[in-house]
């Protein structure tokens, strides 16, 4: 029996990370879940699995959380220190972080400080501070498995493998809903038409990403963290069947690749169950249903969040934390109708070039960049909004 705390178990991997644990009583216990805001699903979820503890992060949804659950030996608690608590419980044995943006980062540090073995669903998490995240890591011996589709399947690739071997990799993109559309297209498109994903079911945030590549870039920034890899190791290949979710090429020229139908459901269950495999139910990948598998190269021309992502990893210290922030303001504007889809890539790229570049930083200077990046791009946002 694997004891289990979900942080973030009521957005998309949260919710399908509790299908496989559902599926599996045998092998899965709770041990805490957290939700930021959807405060009638976590008391669902509480109700069904018994955690030990449970964590509402909107502190104006605690009363009604802590009034559903009394009467059940169940701890409740509320605001983000609470997440970190959550985190390093002793009794639990991994921790899948699948916190939407930045907000992953401390707990994650504090789950990796009580030495618990990471489930990484929380990109951003090693996109702001992956220098500083995979040291600690290292210090503590904590292994970070990661969820992400594409790094699962570089990291199945890698098993048995020897990470000073790997020639390159190869990220695979499904190019989203707007592939092979120009700039023309793109500056009209609206919040309704992104989110329609030809193939992955996900959460507003991140499926607007995939339409924009930014995910893609992101991804890279992971890569680089995750398998110790240089820039020119790293590239993005656009799939559209999205049945090879990543690729690595060894020093001798041979290569793997990791297939499947595209079901977040598949990492999330190699994650938790690593380093063994457990039987599933699962639809299996039928090459009859997909008799021609295409490639092409990520167009980052049009699509400029990709590029960005890359010139900030090449810059390092907290430049891709200033993309990272940046990006997640852009998104929820153009989600509220703020700006524009090709917008977004003007307010990151201006951030990038007027915010205080630091070389090395601290902790702190990824929190203060997180902060100062959200209220400048905020103020971006607004002066864009007003033009329109």
């Amino acid at each position: 029996m694997k004891n289990i705390t979900i942080l973030g178990s009521t957005g998309s991997i949260g919710t399908q990370a509790l299908e496989v644990i559902r599926a599996n009583p045998e092998l899965y216990s709770i041990i805490a879940l957290t939700a930021q805001s959807n405060a009638a699903l976590l008391i669902k979820q509480a109700l069904e699995f018994k955690p030990q503890l449970v964590v509402i992060g909107d502190e104006a949804q605690y009363p009604a959380v802590k009034a559903a659950l009394a009467g059940k030996p169940i701890k409740v608690l509320s605001g983000e220190a609470a997440l970190c608590e959550a985190a390093a419980l002793p009794d639990a044995d991994m921790v899948l972080t699948a916190l939407m943006g930045s907000v992953g980062l401390q707990p994650t540090i504090a789950a990796i400080e009580a030495k618990k073995t990471i489930a990484l669903a929380n990109k951003e998490t090693l996109v702001v501070a992956g220098e500083l995240v995979t040291r600690l890591a290292a210090a503590n011996g904590v292994k970070i498995i990661p969820v992400d589709s594409e790094h699962s399947a570089i990291y199945q690739c890698l098993v048995g493998e020897e990470l000073d071997n790997i020639e390159k990799i190869y990220i695979t993109a499904s190019g989203g809903p707007f592939r092979g559309k120009d700039r023309d297209f793109l500056k009209q498109v609206k919040k309704e038409q992104a989110l329609k994903h030809p193939n992955w079911v996900m959460g507003a945030k991140i499926t607007i990403d995939s339409a924009s590549l930014m995910n893609k870039g992101l991804e890279v920034i992971e890569a680089k963290w995750l398998f110790n890899l240089d820039i020119s190791q790293i590239d993005v290949i656009v799939h559209p069947q999205s049945i090879i979710h990543s690729m690595v090429q060894f020093n001798d020229g041979s290569m793997k690749a990791q297939m499947g139908l595209p079901d977040m459901k598949l990492p999330i269950h190699y994650a938790m169950a690593f380093p063994q495999r457990i039987e599933s139910k699962f639809p299996r990948f039928n090459f009859l249903d997909y008799p021609e598998l295409t490639f092409a190269k990520a167009d980052m021309e049009t699509f400029r969040n990709l590029g960005l992502a890359y010139s900030a990893l090449k810059s390092g210290g907290n430049m891709p934390c200033i993309i990272n922030a940046a990006n997640e303001v852009v998104v929820n504007a153009f989600l509220n109708d703020q700006i524009g889809f090709l917008e977004m890539s003007d307010v990151i790229e201006q951030c990038m070039s007027d915010l205080t570049f630091i070389p090395e930083p601290s902790l702190n200077n990824y929190l203060e960049t997180d902060l100062h990046t959200r209220i400048f791009a905020r103020e971006l946002v607004t002066k864009k909004h007003l033009t329109i």
